[in-house]
């Protein structure tokens, strides 16, 4: 492919990476130093394991596999955000307002629907050609996503008594990002064994995270960082047969995803296991020093009056214009109004 196409590709997941991360702080951050963070999070943390693991660096060369991110995406993301809720702390709840009712749940299915539909593309376009293991990628992710998003549902139905739509969405990402290292590594029964994997663990380590009092506003430690971690380490249990990877010039059975790639063994699961440990813990530190560096210069928490409306004291503008006010004035009595009436005049209305 052209490598223009390979640099704009590529940028995409630069680009959506520390976007994921954001999620997890929101209303926690000032402006400035929030883009003097993501600018060096992008160097330090992001740019590293993106060449170790797909550009030819030790872990590749190593052994170490990631389809479409799990490791250098969804791991990365998710202990950073984990590493910036113990820096930023929780967000100040106005009086009356509960922080665990989503803001806009229409807006959540839509925000779901538009991931979903650009991860055939995330997934999918990571074969780098319009082939196999493209489409094995694309259903793969469809079938975990699926599964996953119904077994998060029937766990809503049988915890709270009623199925919702935001546990179906946050159901459908968890198994999208779990099935991401794996995608294009799998046979189809394998994505359906990760969608149970990733609604059943992905769920308890989300109630972890609010037990243990974090503030995570989207759920990004427990969703993609251990979805991503996860995944990563059953690539190693999931992937495709030792036939799949016969060597040069012999020949492989038709239903290999990827042949000639990665196979499923017990030294395969170990790199696996320790490049996700490796990643979890290299991100996690390296976001604690960089965002405790930068809070020496710039502060990166608002004030308490700033974070009450931090769009307007960081932007100046609001999220939604407040309605124009108005005024009822009081009818009269019925016999004021009949006495009005009766001199000619209409009875009073409300203005």
């Amino acid at each position: 492919i052209p490598g223009l196409l390979f640099m704009a590709y590529q940028g995409m997941f630069a680009v959506i990476t520390p976007a994921l991360m954001t999620g997890a702080f929101a209303d926690r951050f000032r402006f400035k130093p929030y883009l003097i963070f993501v600018s060096l999070w992008l160097i330090l943390v992001y740019a590293p394991w993106c060449h170790w693991i797909w550009g030819g660096g030790f872990l590749a060369e190593w052994g170490v596999w990631d389809f479409a991110g799990g490791i250098v995406v969804h791991i990365t993301a998710g202990f950073s955000a984990l590493a910036s809720l113990a820096v930023v702390g929780k967000r100040v709840a106005q009086e009356g307002e509960d922080l665990s009712v989503p803001h806009n749940v229409p807006f959540v299915a839509l925000g779901t629907a538009l991931l979903w539909f650009g991860w055939f593309g995330f997934n999918g376009g990571s074969a780098l050609a319009s082939g196999g293991t493209a489409v094995a990628a694309a259903v793969n992710s469809e079938i975990a996503a699926s599964v996953a998003l119904f077994l998060w549902l029937m766990i809503d139905w049988f915890k709270g008594g009623r199925p919702t739509l935001v546990g179906l969405c946050v159901g459908a990402i968890a198994g999208l990002a779990t099935v991401t290292p794996a995608a294009g590594f799998i046979q189809p029964w394998g994505a359906f064994i990760i969608g149970i994997v990733a609604s059943a663990s992905c769920y308890m380590l989300c109630e972890l995270v609010k037990r243990a009092g974090l503030d995570d506003a989207l759920d990004v430690w427990g969703v993609h960082g251990m979805g991503g971690f996860i995944g990563t380490i059953l690539l190693g249990v999931l992937a495709d047969g030792s036939e799949c990877a016969p060597g040069d010039g012999l020949e492989y059975p038709g239903y290999c995803v990827s042949p000639n790639t990665v196979t499923r063994s017990g030294e395969q699961l170990g790199k696996q296991v320790v490049a996700a440990v490796f990643c979890a813990a290299y991100s996690f530190v390296v976001t604690v020093v960089l965002l405790k560096g930068i809070n020496l210069f710039v502060p990166i928490v608002p004030d308490v009056n700033a974070s009450s409306n931090l769009d307007l004291a960081e932007h100046g503008q609001l999220a939604y214009s407040p309605a124009k006010g108005y005024t009822i004035e009081q009818k009269p009595s019925q016999e004021a109004a009949a006495d009005k009436a009766g001199a000619g005049g209409p009875p009073s209305e409300l203005v």
